[in-house]
Order: C-alpha cells, then structure tokens, then sequence
C-alpha cells in the first residue's frame, strides 16, 4: 500500500497514533485514554487525527484498532472491557461525524496480525497466526494478505476456545477458556494461590527458572495450553507459522521453549508447528490499523 494512511490504536491506558508512509511509521504519538467515557475517547482520537493530518495531507485513510468484539459489519465495538464505558459504541459513525471522513475499525489482535504479516515476523508468507499473550490471548488469522474473518466474523478468537470445561472463568463468562487459564492474569492468578501471596506473572516465570516446584507447575500448565491449542490450529488450518507478542511473551526463551515443546508434542506425525517471535512489539496496532485502513 503506497498511499499513506494514519493508524491509531485505543488500549486500556493509552491511545496510540502513527502515519503509515511506504511501510514506515511515522510522527508516532501516545496519549493517556480518557477514562469519562467513550465519547471522550473519541474526541481525543479524533484531535489527534487533525493534528497528523494537518501535518500530513496525504494521509487520507484512517483505520482504529480496539479491543474487544466488534459488530458484524464493523461500525460498532460491542464491548472494550478495559476500557471505561466502552459498551456498544458507534465508533465508525461517531468518528466520521467528528472528522467528517470514512474510518476503518478494526479488532486490535486482528490488526497487530495484518502489521506482522506485511512488514513482521510473518513477512513473505501467505499465512499466518498472531497471538497476543497477555492480560488476555488475543489472536487474528491471516490468509492470502487479508484478515479471515468467517462467518460471523468471530474466526481468530483462540483465547476463547474451551481448553478446560469446569475450568476459571473468563471475563467473556466462560469456563475454561484458554485465556482463563493460560494468560497473563491467569499465570499471576494461579501463582498467587500456589504460593498464599501476591505474584505477578513476571516473578512466577522467575521464580520457576530458579527452581520453585509450584512456580514452575503454574508456568508450564499455562505453557503447554498454549501449545495445545497451536497445535490443534496445524491441524485444523496448517497455517505457515505462528506469530507470538505480547507482554508475556516478551520473557522471551522460556516462554517459547515451552510453547514450542508442547506444540511439538501434540502435533507429531501431523505437521510442524512453526513459532517466531512478533517484530513489530509496540507499533504493531498502529501499523495494522493503518494498514487496515487501506483494506476497508
């Protein structure tokens, strides 16, 4: 996509924006997320948006990267749920009226997995999975350069999926979904209960390279339910290779090891699991909603 385009990612705590110019990102900025709202929100996008584009005319299209489910036709987020009173927003109406221009929404996964695959980890392949491991699992798939939505346009949903009926329940109201088990929050969880006292997810990984029986049961459970469910994804869509950011997998070695041996395991004698580490870190979701802006 040569016409420059401006992606803007909304998170939790911080909106991020960038123009996407020839496969570079430029005139990166981040803001704190208000926290009044989500007509705030959309202000602030909004200003932010002016502000590039008077400094960059040629960027004309604009794409939003969110998190949570969208609406089938993608003018709606249905819920944010880190974001304050993000529930069934209007966000492609509310931003045009606020810019008086078409705006592109997009999954905030789905759009790290569009960065990846064009100019990321996944460059040069024809598909892919991104997984985002961390408050939750998130995941987008990407087939011949476009996101594959499915039917209903739920289709990546890998955090979701049942890998322990009976088991935590996730935020979305489910028992055992991956992300109940195997994320960030869930590593952090489970090790603050094994051990009777708080743990964050970085110091359960710590604590289980330095030997800790429980420390290290918490981890590789979580590890392996990751590379289960890759696993069955080889099976299932025989994808080129995975992808893997996020906070937690940015403790690098062991994290990936683990994954990868489980993969391994349970997709022997079907196919190789092929994992690389995502390139993009941080820039990744303004990227892939630039780049969405450009796919409409």
């Amino acid at each position: 996509m040569n016409q420059a385009s401006i992606g803007v990612d909304v998170g939790g705590t911080k909106i991020a924006t960038g123009v996407l110019r020839a496969g570079e990102l430029h005139d990166r900025h981040v803001q704190p997320t208000p926290e009044t709202g989500w007509e705030a929100v959309l202000d602030a996008v909004a200003a932010q948006v002016r502000e590039l584009q008077a400094r960059h005319p040629d960027a004309t299209l604009v794409g939003v990267g969110v998190p949570g489910p969208l609406s089938s036709d993608r003018t709606r987020v249905k819920f944010a749920p880190n974001i304050y009173g993000f529930i069934d927003v209007p966000l492609v109406d509310g931003l045009r009226d606020r810019l008086a221009q078409r705006v592109v929404l997009e999954n905030d996964a789905k759009a790290a997995a569009l960065a990846e695959a064009y100019l990321g980890a996944a460059r040069g392949t024809e598909s892919s999975v991104y997984v985002t491991v961390s408050t939750g699992i998130g995941s987008g798939i990407v087939l011949n350069g476009k996101i594959w939505r499915g039917r209903h346009g739920i289709a990546g949903e890998i955090g979701h999926i049942t890998v322990m009926p009976g088991g935590p329940v996730s935020g979305a109201g489910l028992d055992g979904a991956l992300e109940a088990v195997a994320s960030g929050t869930a590593i952090a969880r489970d090790a603050s209960y094994a051990l009777n006292r708080d743990v964050t997810t970085a110091e359960a990984f710590t604590l289980a390279a330095q030997g800790h029986p429980a420390a290290r049961r918490v981890v590789n459970q979580a590890l392996k339910a990751i590379g289960v469910a890759l696993a069955d994804l080889q099976k299932i869509l025989d994808p080129e290779v995975f992808v893997i950011g996020g906070g937690v997998a940015s403790v690098g070695d062991p994290f990936f090891q683990g994954v990868q041996a489980a993969a391994d395991e349970y997709a022997a004698s079907f196919a190789p699991v092929t994992i690389r580490r995502a390139q993009l870190g941080p820039d990744a979701g303004v990227i892939g909603a630039a780049l969405a802006a450009g796919q409409g």
